[in-house]
C-alpha cells in the first residue's frame, strides 16, 4: 500500500466521537507518535483474532447513513486508510448504516487476509414479509464490500427476548453460511437487558456487541451488572466487543474519554470496542490513549 502522507489536522473539523457533542479545538491531545499501533487480541472462542480498536462507521447511524458516510467516500478513505497505519484492521459496519461500499472502496488496497470485516443484519420476527433470504442479504453485502467472505454478522440492535425462538429464519441462513465459508462468526448486537441474558447462554452466539460505559449511558443496567455479565459471557467463550464507549459522544471531555477507555479496558469485561471515530485526530487520540492505558494495565 502507498504509505500516506502525515496531513496536519488541526484545523480539521473536530466532531466528537459518535457525531453528538463537538470537542473544543484544542481539547485533544494531538501530538503523533508513529510507533504506536494498536495491538490485537483473540475474540473469545470465535477463531478470531482482532485489533483492539475497531473503526466503528455507524455514528448517527440510519435509514443508509452516518456521520462516517457523511465524511465523503474519499475523506473516509483517507482516515480509514490512517487507522490502518495505526494498526485499526477491525472495521465495524451495518446495513441500516450504508457503510458497506465506503469500507469496500477504502480497503481495496489493503491486504484482506489482515483485515476483520463485520455487519449487521437487520432482522424482524419469522413469518414477516420483510424477511429477505439471509443468502441475498450476504450476497449484496459481500459484493458492496468487495470481499468473498465477511468475518463476522451480527443480528443487529436486538430489544427484546425470546430472539432465539422468533429469528430462526436468520439464525438457520446464518449457520449455513457459516458452513459454506460465507461468514465465519454469528452473533448478535443487543439493545436490551433480557435479549443480552439470552445471549450469554445461547450457544449459537460467537459474538455480542454490548453496550458499556462508566456512566450508564444509553445502557441495558448499570455498569456493575453489565460487566458481571459480559464476564459470564466470556466465560462461555464468547467474543465480546463494547460499543457506546463514550456514550454515544455524551462523554468526550479530556477526563470523560480518559475514564471511559480505562473503565473499558480494566473493568468491563470486552475483548475489544467499537469507537465511531470521524477524523485522523479521533483515530491518533483513541490509540494513543487505548495504548498507554493497555500498557499501564500490563505492568500492575
Amino acid at each position: 500500500m502507498k504509505k500516506l502522507s502525515r496531513r496536519s489536522f488541526l484545523h480539521r473539523g473536530l466532531a466528537g466521537f459518535a457525531g453528538l457533542t463537538m470537542i473544543k479545538p484544542g481539547s485533544l491531545e494531538l501530538t503523533l507518535t508513529s510507533e504506536i499501533r494498536v495491538d490485537n487480541v483473540k475474540l473469545g472462542n470465535s477463531g478470531l483474532t482482532v485489533s483492539r480498536i475497531a473503526l466503528g462507521t455507524g455514528s448517527k447511524g440510519g435509514s443508509k447513513a452516518s456521520n462516517q458516510t457523511r465524511l465523503g467516500m474519499e475523506n473516509f478513505t483517507k482516515m480509514a486508510h490512517h487507522a490502518y497505519e495505526k494498526g485499526i484492521t477491525f472495521f465495524d459496519m451495518a446495513d441500516s448504516y450504508g457503510s458497506h461500499q465506503y469500507v469496500g472502496n477504502a480497503i481495496k488496497s489493503l491486504p484482506r487476509e489482515k483485515l476483520t470485516l463485520l455487519t449487521k443484519i437487520w432482522t424482524h420476527e419469522d413469518g414477516s414479509d420483510r424477511n429477505e433470504p439471509v443468502r441475498e442479504s450476504l450476497d449484496r453485502y459481500r459484493q458492496e464490500m468487495g470481499t468473498d467472505y465477511i468475518d463476522i454478522v451480527l443480528m443487529h440492535c436486538l430489544m427484546q427476548p425470546g430472539w432465539g425462538k422468533n429469528r430462526t429464519h436468520y439464525m438457520e441462513g446464518l449457520t449455513k453460511a457459516k458452513q459454506d465459508g460465507i461468514i465465519k462468526a454469528v452473533g448478535v448486537s443487543c439493545h436490551n437487558w433480557d435479549a443480552m441474558v439470552e445471549a450469554v447462554d445461547n450457544p449459537w452466539v460467537d459474538v455480542i456487541m454490548a453496550r458499556i460505559n462508566p456512566f450508564q449511558t444509553n445502557m441495558d443496567g448499570t455498569p456493575h451488572v453489565v460487566k458481571e455479565l459480559l464476564g459470564k459471557a466470556k466465560q462461555n467463550g464468547i467474543g465480546v466487543i463494547g460499543m457506546k464507549i463514550f456514550g454515544e459522544g455524551r462523554h468526550v471531555s479530556d477526563a470523560e474519554r480518559e475514564q471511559s477507555l480505562r473503565f473499558a479496558l480494566t473493568d468491563a469485561n470486552i475483548h475489544c470496542m467499537t469507537l465511531g471515530m470521524e477524523s485522523t485526530a479521533h483515530v491518533d487520540d483513541a490509540v494513543k490513549r487505548v495504548m498507554r492505558l493497555t500498557k499501564e494495565n500490563k505492568t500492575h
